[in-house]
């Protein structure tokens, strides 16, 4: 994990974020628990195609999938 996002993931923590997957999916939802391979625990996720959301609930995102992590808006 590059320095600081450590940092920048804790102050994320119990926030909504928006996850870039590999294959271009985007999953939304908030921001439970992290390691340091960048394993994410969301809840309340949805997952977002075609500008239709689709309602996952609490799911683990390997890390060797995560493109980028932002804050959702």
């Amino acid at each position: 994990m590059p320095s600081g996002t450590s940092e920048l993931l804790t102050k994320a923590l119990g926030n909504t974020v928006l996850v870039r997957l590999k294959g271009g999916r985007e999953v939304r939802g908030v921001l439970m628990s992290f390691d340091q391979h960048l394993n994410l625990v969301l809840d309340e996720a949805e997952e977002i195609k075609d500008n239709k959301t689709r309602r996952l609930g609490m799911i683990i995102v390997r890390g060797d999938n995560v493109v980028f992590i932002s804050p959702a808006v």
